[in-house]
C-alpha cells in the first residue's frame, strides 16, 4: 500500500501537528539539504543550529571550536537548540554531536526526532578535502584516515542516534527528493497522530 505524494504530505503533518521536527545523523549525512526540503513539503520553516550559531557569535564553527574547544561549542550549541525547542513548525538541521549531551534530549524531545542514517562510504565521499569540519580537519585530506575518524565518532555516537523516532536508512544514489519521501513515510509509520482528521490511504 502506498500513498499518493500530496497525501502522504498530509498524512504527515496529521501526524505530526505542528511539533517541530529534528533531524540528526552524522556530518555529512544531508541534514542542511534535506531540511530545506521537507520543511517546503511540509510547510514548516527550516534551520540549522550550526547557522544560528555562527549568528550569534559572529564565528564560524571552526572558529568556535578553535577558542572554546568542544565542550564550550557544545554549552553554546545547547542554549541554541534550547531557543530553537520553544517555537513550533520547524524543521531543525542539527550538529552530528548534539545527541552525545544528555541535557540536548530535553529539548528533541519536544518534537519528532528523526535520524539520517548515511553509509560510511557516502559520508567519506561528501567530507573529503572539506576543512569546515572541527573534528574532521585534521584527517580530510586522506580518505582512509578520514574513514577510520568517522568510524571512531558513529561508534561513539550510533547509540544515541537509535534513540531517534525514525531512522531513515540513506541508500547509495538516493536523492534529496528519495530522503524526504522516506522521512514522511516514518513519520507516519512510527508516530501517533496529534491531529482528529486522518485522510485514509489509497493503493
Amino acid at each position: 500500500m502506498t500513498l499518493a505524494p500530496q497525501l502522504l504530505t498530509t498524512q504527515a503533518q496529521t501526524h505530526l501537528g505542528g511539533v517541530t521536527v529534528f533531524l540528526v545523523g552524522m556530518m555529512g549525512c544531508g541534514k542542511s539539504t534535506t531540511g530545506k526540503r521537507l520543511a517546503s513539503r511540509l510547510g514548516y520553516t527550516f534551520c540549522d543550529t550550526d547557522q544560528l550559531i555562527s549568528q550569534v557569535t559572529g564565528l564560524g564553527i571552526a572558529e568556535l571550536f578553535a577558542q572554546e574547544g568542544e565542550a564550550g561549542f557544545r554549552r553554546l550549541e545547547s542554549q541554541v537548540l534550547a531557543q530553537v525547542a520553544s517555537h513550533t513548525r520547524l524543521v531543525v538541521a542539527t550538529g552530528g554531536g548534539v545527541v552525545t549531551q544528555p541535557l540536548n534530549w530535553s529539548y528533541l524531545h519536544h518534537g519528532v526526532v528523526v535520524w539520517l542514517d548515511a553509509p560510511l562510504e557516502v559520508l567519506v565521499s561528501r567530507l573529503s578535502q572539506r576543512q569546515d569540519r572541527p573534528l574532521l580537519a585534521q584527517d580530510s585530506h586522506d580518505p582512509e584516515r578520514l574513514r577510520q575518524r568517522l568510524q571512531e565518532l558513529l561508534a561513539q555516537r550510533h547509540s544515541y542516534y537509535a534513540q531517534a523516532d525514525v531512522r531513515v536508512e540513506i541508500g547509495a544514489g538516493m536523492t534529496v527528493g528519495g530522503v524526504t519521501r522516506a522521512i514522511l513515510r516514518g513519520i507516519v509509520g512510527n508516530t501517533h497522530p496529534r491531529s482528529q482528521s486522518i485522510p485514509k490511504l489509497v493503493e
